[in-house]
């Protein structure tokens, strides 16, 4: 007989993880679908009664984002400019139905190379807070998603929050997202890219890709080309520099060819928008 629990304190929720395997229930938005026509056999564990993994914190050196926030909720918040890829990341997730109940974390741990909030994440160095009834860690969010559907969540352990340091909250950034069509649509490709632009020149970028590899990436090889560029070149800058961090697949959505053509436009869009944002902050 599967059981079932809704516990309304954290620590309630963390020793039953302890006793024995659950399966985690936040927006239900992947969980319902997944189970498709086929009966429910897992214990489940509703974290919906934990109002404390709920809401958006600053906690003096970073913005801690928790566990069951959801994605309007990110869209209606008013965090610095270099969140901006986050918060327009946040209008993609589906519908305004769907956005009003999909959790953040639910996002990263379904680890779908399409989670529309990862790119922007990335590209804020966002750490993923674990609880256990006995430990509590912090990995990157790099670390976190290992691969399609895989992360590095342990026995016993749920996600509790996403931390973003105030260091990485700089500059403006923007998301770009490509679909077969403009709305409700998992991606082909998604990218985001934060900016920080001095005298009209690149001083610091953060760029990631999402859709075109296992896991979201961030891009090296861009991120170095940009800095020190002049903000009227970097669409070339970016059309030249390596993405040998990708290897998109073929599938019903696209081909692999085209996937990195459409990433190279997409991060030049992405970035050309992020670096004339940070320029018109600074000569606001």
């Amino acid at each position: 007989m599967t059981r079932y629990a809704k516990p309304t304190i954290l620590s309630e929720a963390l020793a039953l993880l302890g006793e024995r395997p659950w399966r985690l229930l936040a927006g239900g938005t992947d969980f319902y679908p997944a189970l498709g026509n086929r009966p429910l056999k897992e214990d489940v564990l509703d974290i919906n009664g934990l109002a404390e993994l709920r809401g958006i914190a600053d906690s003096g050196d970073h913005w801690v984002i928790g566990a069951r926030t959801t994605w309007t909720d990110i869209a209606r918040h008013q965090f610095p400019a270099a969140f901006d890829a986050l918060r327009q990341a946040a209008r993609e997730v589906g519908s305004p139905q769907i956005q009003n109940v999909a959790t953040v974390a639910g996002n990263l741990c379904n680890a779908s190379p399409a989670a529309d909030g990862v790119p922007a994440l990335l590209t804020l160095d966002a750490e993923v807070e674990l609880r256990s009834a006995t430990e509590t860690r912090r990995l990157p969010l790099s670390a976190f998603i290992l691969g399609n559907r895989r992360t590095a969540l342990g026995i016993g352990e749920m996600v509790t929050a996403i931390r973003v340091p105030k260091s990485s909250a700089a500059g403006c950034s923007a998301f770009v997202k490509l679909g077969a069509r403009r709305y409700l649509v998992i991606s082909i490709g998604m990218a985001a890219a934060r900016i920080i632009v001095e005298t009209g020149v690149v001083r610091e970028a953060a760029v990631a890709v999402g859709a075109c590899s296992a896991v979201a990436r961030r891009l090296a090889g861009v991120e170095a080309a940009l800095r020190g560029m002049p903000v009227p070149a970097l669409r070339d800058a970016v059309l030249a520099a390596p993405m040998d961090e990708l290897s998109p697949i073929d599938d019903v959505r696209g081909s692999a060819a085209y996937r990195i053509e459409a990433a190279r436009e997409i991060v030049a869009r992405a970035v050309v928008a992020a670096a004339a944002l940070d320029e018109g902050r600074r000569a606001a």
